[in-house]
């Protein structure tokens, strides 16, 4: 299914699961969505199964959200306790539409005791008891990635439970790849996923039993190691110590939640020469999660100044993650949004797109870890393995008989969307939109506004070139600049031009070969 059928199935109003391999799209579908919903009006409850994935979508674990805690299993007192938070039971009932990110690592009891907590706090607005209160509800995920912790007990993964299968969601199966483009690859982590792994497969592998030493990041299975890693490598590296420390607002208990889940540690030291990997995203300046670089000095301002991979040079201002409760900030750290990158562990990697690795996965422990480790890798040029065990290549025999299941209802699913016509696709949509009470779009097109007045002049009083042609002599005076390692921020101050437009047009003119803006411009 593509991207686009998948937001058409959303916009009705309809449960969903979307789902895809790793580089298909999700992440960018549901950020679609979440935008579509904010223009008119919605806040939707974005959450996520684990604090990590919460971090990387701005919003709270499902466990905080819904007030159930760290408690799998519920009892009567528990939701009586849960329905007396005066916080909790408002955002409850005030919530339209509900986001379960990172789905994969949240277990069925879990999943149930939320159905649970939902139905009883939103049974007087809904008259009756409703699949998770009657919210449209989006499962966002991928099993074959890391599964639930179990501790010893059978795993019971989300689909399994009651409330997945009275929620009855239309499943998103995306089949676009915008991770990798390196056909050999794909099919070599199609047969891992399909668990149909030949011997040209292992011999592919076998293929890139090599040194990336110096040259990528190291994946590993164990936080300890990826820290000992980074901490030797450090010492290694001459110069003076630059230390950046955290700030943080809020409740101390929610910042202590963001500070164990952020990917920037609380405490940064970098030198120059420092291996370096962003740890958010920020397209307008050229960084994702994930991307690579070192450190080749220190801007005025004191910040790190980082060349990526493509050449582009960053200065890394701080950036902010948060705990928030629909439009309100609940807690929020800044930091410098870099790591040290010459080792982490692959469960840190989890949404991450690498240009290389290097992957030792003779000790990986758990089903899906070694899919995805070498799944975070762009093309098998990238991957460099220093081992692998017979497990590393195992997915749940259970997950992949479900994955067979969910193509199927996917593909059904894109038929059916295929036959309702498009004025009556609007109809369902305006009914949905009516009845969780959006509103109109207020926002309009940039393009559509005068240079004179309205938002592009408001973005001009800041940058004043913003929108405007780019001239030969511009081109000439930028590509002078770059050769010149003069960092993008003071280029883009140069130029009266965010640092977005900047990189699009490095891009453009072949000075980088940066793959966001690369394929931008393509279009």
């Amino acid at each position: 299914m593509t991207q686009e059928d998948a937001f058409s199935i959303l916009k009705l109003g309809v449960n969903v699961f979307l789902t895809g391999e790793p580089g298909s799209g999700k992440t960018h579908t549901i950020n679609r969505y979440i935008h579509w919903m904010r223009e008119r009006g919605v806040e939707p409850a974005v959450t996520a199964s684990t604090g990590i994935a919460a971090t990387h979508v701005g919003g709270m674990t499902i466990h905080s959200w819904s007030g159930i805690g760290i408690k799998k299993h519920l009892t009567d007192w528990d939701i009586e306790n849960i329905q007396s938070r005066e916080k909790t039971t408002l955002r409850i009932i005030e919530a339209k539409v509900l986001i379960i990110d990172e789905i994969s690592m949240l277990d069925a009891d879990t999943l149930e005791s939320v159905d649970a907590v939902l139905r009883t706090l939103r049974q007087p607005i809904m008259q009756e008891s409703q699949p998770f209160g009657g919210l449209q509800v989006i499962f966002v995920g991928d099993f074959f990635q890391l599964p639930p912790v179990s501790r010893g007990e059978a795993v019971r993964f989300a689909f399994d439970s009651e409330s997945w299968k009275a929620a009855n969601p239309v499943v998103c199966y995306l089949s676009e790849q915008h991770r990798q483009d390196d056909g050999e690859f794909l099919e070599l982590l199609g047969a891992v996923r399909r668990g149909a792994v030949r011997e040209e497969h292992c011999a592919s592998l076998r293929s890139r039993m090599k040194s990336g030493e110096g040259r990528a990041t190291k994946l590993h299975t164990h936080n300890a190691e990826a820290d000992r890693i980074n901490a030797d490598e450090l010492s290694r590296v001459d110069g003076k110590s630059h230390v950046f420390n955290m700030t943080t607002r809020g409740a101390r208990t929610l910042v202590d939640a963001i500070k164990q889940n952020c990917l920037s540690p609380e405490t940064l030291t970098l030198k120059e020469g420092a291996v370096v990997m962003f740890t958010r995203n920020n397209f307008e300046m050229g960084y994702v999660n994930g991307t690579l670089g070192e450190v080749v000095g220190f801007a005025n301002s004191g910040y790190p100044i980082v060349k990526t991979k493509s050449g582009l040079r960053i200065e890394a201002v701080p950036g902010e993650w948060s705990i928030a409760d629909g439009s309100k900030i609940l807690a929020q750290v800044k930091q410098v949004p870099l790591r040290l990158a010459w080792a982490i562990t692959v469960h840190k990697s989890q949404g991450m797109s690498l240009d290389a690795a290097v992957i030792d996965l003779s000790q990986a422990f758990e089903f899906g870890q070694g899919y995805v480790a070498l799944s975070r890798v762009r093309t098998l040029e990238g991957l460099f393995l220093e081992g692998f065990n017979d497990r590393a290549l195992m997915l749940h025999p259970t997950i992949q008989k479900q994955d067979a299941i969910f193509r199927a209802k996917s593909d059904a699913a894109q038929k059916r969307i295929a036959t309702i016509l498009k004025d009556e696709r609007g109809t369902l949509e305006k009914n949905f939109l009516r009845a969780i009470g959006a509103r109109e779009p207020q926002a309009i097109k940039e393009k559509e506004l005068p240079a004179s007045g309205g938002k592009l002049a408001a973005i001009r009083e800041k940058f004043p070139n913003a929108g405007r042609p780019w001239t030969k002599d511009d081109d000439k005076k930028l590509t002078e600049m770059f050769g010149a390692e003069t960092s993008t921020k003071t280029i883009a101050k140069e130029f009266g031009r965010k640092a977005g437009a900047i990189t699009a047009r490095l891009a453009k003119l072949g000075l980088i070969e940066d793959e966001y803006w690369s394929k931008k411009n393509k279009k």
